[in-house]
Order: structure tokens, then C-alpha cells, then sequence
């Protein structure tokens, strides 16, 4: 399988890229960037006379189409604002195809990839994808699934580069749309820092107060489990305490909003100005604790029981101790190790379907785990049932 890894230059998405040249089987992998110079230094580090990288810009359709044509699968590993682009792109390229973030766009081309054979998984990363995993796993022998709960915490730097600098203001958007909870069989939109609920993440990370994040599990989830009565599928997250000082604190002074201002005769957005000192700043690109940590909550019945079930995941340490662990990697390697585990899967024909197909109805979950074990990437599972652990 001839692979492209569109954005593959960026810092998680290359850890997509080392996860296949370790653990994957292909004939060819391309890095495929706008930063040449950064897809050039993830071939170096490679090492690896099948990996090779090239110049694209995504914007430019013809070109990228052009592009893609050559190559069986694209791992698309582009900002939230690009993937609209991306993806028609990679449909109209012949391409299998799978993202990082999985907002909601690609489903417009889901005919296309139809017509070609081909499957594009949208979002499989941590979260989404891997927490799409956990919930299809605990609710499979669940004769009614009533609440269902996502949490995570990403441990990492408000904006060590200027993709994740735009996830953490388009998370936060005052006027977003998609961030909804699915309640009584509705989707409710809500604000920004709505129902607070403290969760207890895996050690060393602790307790945190969550809120309700646009993502799309709350949508794809709702259709999965809709044969089984769920009533409730909420979706949080949080960052570092300092992070969410910070986002909470312009959040208050309206700047989320991002009103324009005059700066030496141009109009720019106030966090286009924040964004831009963040990722050139000190603290806006270093924390103190770094890794990722998922929490899933499930209420229901199962055998007649009433029951919740709880899953978690823990990875190695950032402490160094492991080097390719050691701090930001820590997290970079939660969010692009499941992308690739999920690439192989698609090259070794382990899904289901063709078209856009959500994580949980394209993917087997046991699959996605056993892997994750390879990696040192664990997910624990406990069932309270009338106060038992069992």
C-alpha cells in the first residue's frame, strides 16, 4: 500500500508516520507538507528508503488530486480548517482516506468515496476515535445504554504549533453551532464552559472540572446507540489548569469572540493576535505535565442489571524515562498512534463499509486495543453493578 501522509510534517502527525514505519507493513510512505522543510526532517529521522516526502498545498485541488492519485490511502493530518479541502480532495482522488478531527465536513462527500470503493474514517485520533472505540467495546452486550459520558484531558501546551493554537479557539467559539449535547433525543447547543463536572483522570493526572466540548462523538454516538434508548451523551475536556485560566479569562472579556481591531492601519482579529504571541511565546509552548488521559462513562443495564461502566487509558510516563515518550511526545504519540493503528487496519482490510463511516461503525474495538497494548497504551475497564466491582 502506497501511503500519503498529507500534513505529515506536523508534529502529530509524524508520530503517525514512526508508528507505521515501526509497526506497519507498506510499500511506500510520502510526507507530504506545505513546510517542506519539516516534511524533509520527519523522512531524515525515518530512516526508511520506502519514506519520502514532497511539497503540497491543499488549497491548490487540482494539484493535490493530482497528487493523490498516486497513492492508495491519505492520512490526513491537516488543521480543522482545512479539512473540507482535504477531504474533497482525497474523494475525488480514488483515495481510502482518515483524519485526525472529524467535525463533520466530510460527510458531504460520503457519495464519492462510495462510487470509488473507498472508506474515509473521520476523526480517529484519541478523541475522537479511540474514545468512539471504548464506548462501542462497553456497550456491545448492553441490553440498554441510558448515559453516556466522554471525558479526556489533554496535557499539553496551549499552542505548540499554530494547528493546535486554532483547535483551542475553535473549541471555545462563543458562536459554534456544533457544540451540542444529545439530551432526550435532541441535540441542546450549549456556551462555552457549560455543565461543569469534576473528573477523575488515571494517575498523575488527577482531578479536573470538565466542560462540554463540540465534538463529534455526540453526533455519531447518538445514531450508534439509538437502538438502545440513550437519552444522554455529553462529550468534556480540559487542559492544563493554566490553560483553562486562560481561555476562560478571554472567554469572560469577550476576546473569544474575536472582534476586530486596528493595528497599524489593518483590521485583525484580537485572537489572531493571542494566538500568534502564544505560539512564539515561552508559555504559551511548554507545561508542566504532559500525556493524555481518557475517562468513559456508562450507564445502563446489562444481564438486568443496572450498571456503569467506567473506562480509562494510561501510557507510559513523560518523565523521560522512556525517551520517545519525553514530555510533548507524550501527547503527540496519544493523538497519532490510533490514526496509524487505524491505517493498518484499513491496508490489512479489517473495517467495515465503504463511504464516511464514523469510528465505532467502521472499526472493531478489540482490533484497535490489541494494538494499542503493542505500544504500551492501555484501556481499563470496571462494572459497578449493586455495588460490586466485578
Amino acid at each position: 500500500m502506497k501511503i500519503l501522509a498529507l500534513g505529515g510534517g506536523g508534529k502529530i502527525c509524524r508520530e503517525a508516520v514512526f508508528d507505521l514505519v515501526q509497526f506497519g507493513s507498506f510499500d511506500k510512505i510520502t510526507i507530504a507538507d506545505f513546510n517542506l522543510d519539516a516534511a524533509k526532517f520527519v523522512k531524515e529521522q525515518c530512516a526508511n528508503s520506502r519514506v519520502d516526502s514532497c511539497f503540497i498545498d491543499i488549497r491548490n485541488k487540482e494539484e493535490s488530486i493530482k497528487l493523490m492519485q498516486g497513492y492508495d490511502l491519505v492520512m490526513d493530518g491537516t488543521t480543522i480548517s482545512l479539512n473540507e479541502i482535504s477531504t474533497e480532495c482525497i474523494a475525488k482522488a480514488g483515495c481510502h482516506g482518515i483524519n485526525l478531527n472529524g467535525f463533520g465536513e466530510e460527510y458531504k462527500f460520503d457519495s464519492i468515496f462510495k462510487s470509488f470503493n473507498k472508506i474515509f474514517i473521520p476523526g480517529f485520533g484519541m478523541t475522537p476515535g479511540t474514545t468512539n472505540m471504548m464506548v462501542a467495546f462497553a456497550t456491545r452486550q448492553m441490553e440498554k445504554v441510558n448515559t453516556v459520558r466522554v471525558s479526556h484531558g489533554a496535557f499539553r501546551p496551549v499552542a505548540f504549533s499554530e494547528s493546535i493554537a486554532e483547535t483551542t479557539v475553535y473549541e471555545y467559539d462563543p458562536k459554534l453551532p456544533g457544540r451540542v449535547v444529545f439530551e432526550d433525543g435532541e441535540f441542546i447547543q450549549v456556551p462555552p464552559f457549560a455543565r461543569p463536572r469534576d473528573i477523575k483522570l488515571p494517575e498523575p493526572y488527577g482531578t479536573h472540572t470538565q466542560y462540554i466540548i463540540p465534538h463529534s462523538e455526540t453526533v455519531t454516538l447518538s445514531s450508534f446507540l439509538k437502538n438502545k434508548g440513550v437519552q444522554l451523551i455529553e462529550v468534556r475536556g480540559t487542559w492544563p489548569p493554566e490553560n483553562m485560566q486562560l481561555i476562560k479569562t478571554l472567554n469572560d472579556w469577550g476576546f473569544l469572540m474575536n472582534p476586530k481591531i486596528e493595528v497599524n492601519n489593518k483590521k485583525i482579529g484580537i485572537m489572531d493576535l493571542v494566538a500568534k504571541y502564544l505560539v512564539e511565546s515561552e508559555k504559551g509552548t511548554k507545561t508542566n505535565l504532559y500525556g493524555y488521559a481518557l475517562h468513559v462513562e456508562i450507564t445502563g443495564k446489562e444481564d438486568g442489571l443496572d450498571i456503569i461502566k467506567t473506562l480509562t487509558h494510561t501510557h507510559p510516563s513523560s518523565d523521560g524515562s522512556i525517551p520517545d515518550w519525553k514530555g510533548l511526545r507524550a501527547y503527540t504519540r496519544n493523538v497519532g498512534i490510533p490514526m496509524s493503528i487505524a491505517v493498518t487496519a484499513i491496508a490489512n482490510n479489517h473495517y467495515k463499509g465503504t463511504g464516511v463511516i464514523s469510528p465505532e461503525n467502521a472499526l472493531l474495538p478489540e482490533y484497535i486495543f490489541n494494538e494499542l497494548e503493542k505500544r504500551k497504551i492501555f484501556i481499563h475497564e470496571k462494572i459497578h453493578a449493586l455495588n460490586e466491582i466485578r
